[in-house]
């Protein structure tokens, strides 16, 4: 399989710096930014993408469509991508490579594939690849070594497997590993806010847990912008483990712990607004102090 153009669906914070590292690579990037907020079509500008309007017009133009969205729109948009090609508009090879559960991504599959078209799962494990930042690729099922060719500086592309399924559960896995962890550090350290007891918390974890405590601080002023997209991953990865037998119940709480700081006015910001001066510290403060 030859691929020349992309279209990524959306431009958003992780999906706009994949774009443009592609386009750095040398491929075409398309996107459809008819009915997308300013704040995407700012994005997608400042990426360079071409704007096709339609996901109609999307999916008749691209090769490839690599879908990066919030989780919650993950089947709604493959979906509308389905109602596209079996309405003739294309066949491109349709990449899942939002965090959704084995089971949302095999709908997403009955999709696509029901409309005459061919399904790879994917995932992204990283920060979005600006400046020195990388981020991992992962794909699976049926053909996933055509986008080995997406690799570059800072785009490292691994191939699972030629199993759909497998880039989701991997990222299942690892999501609920490191922002399941996060949510337990952030409760446990607002609630000795509240309790009156941060200063010598901190102190007792400096003495035994610094690794953690000093991971988390220093990863916590990126995270109340994208809260509300980290809800649906939660509850994705209580479906995942409730799916092989295991507890759901201690990512559903994850889910109304991110829920709650999407609505601070922290977690109202988005990634480019943010003031990047307020650290770690002075995150959890106003958190705990907002109710």
């Amino acid at each position: 399989m030859q691929i020349k153009t992309i279209g990524v669906m959306s431009p958003g914070d992780m999906g706009q710096a994949i774009a443009y590292q592609l386009k750095q690579g040398g491929f075409a990037v398309n996107t459809a930014l008819d009915k997308r907020s300013a704040r995407s079509k700012t994005l997608a500008h400042e990426a360079g993408l071409t704007d096709v309007g339609s996901i109609e017009k999307l999916t008749a133009g691209c090769d490839v469509i690599l879908s990066i969205m919030n989780p919650a729109s993950a089947l709604e948009f493959a979906q509308e991508a389905a109602r596209a090609i079996a309405a003739g508009h294309g066949k491109p090879l349709f990449v899942d490579c939002n965090a959704i559960s084995p089971a949302t991504l095999q709908a997403v599959e009955a999709a696509i594939s029901g409309a005459g078209g061919r399904c790879i799962d994917g995932s992204i494990i990283g920060m979005p690849p600006r400046d020195k930042a990388r981020c991992n690729l992962y794909f699976s099922g049926p053909g996933a070594q055509a986008l080995a060719v997406f690799a570059g500086p800072q785009l490292n592309v691994r191939i699972l497997s030629e199993r759909n399924g497998d880039a989701s559960a991997l990222k299942m896995c690892y999501g609920a590993m490191n922002k399941g962890i996060t949510a337990l550090m952030l409760e446990t350290l607002m609630a000795a806010r509240r309790l009156g007891v941060e200063d010598i918390f901190e102190e007792q974890m400096r003495e035994t847990r610094s690794d953690v405590h000093d991971w988390m601080i220093k990863a916590m002023p990126v995270m109340p912008p994208k809260a509300y997209r980290w809800v649906p991953e939660m509850l994705q990865i209580a479906q995942t483990f409730e799916d092989v037998g295991m507890t759901p119940r201690i990512f559903q709480g994850a889910a109304d712990l991110y829920e709650t700081v999407a609505t601070t006015a922290l977690g109202r910001q988005t990634p480019e607004s943010r003031d990047k001066s307020v650290g770690g510290k002075e995150v959890i403060k106003r958190l705990a102090d907002e109710r």
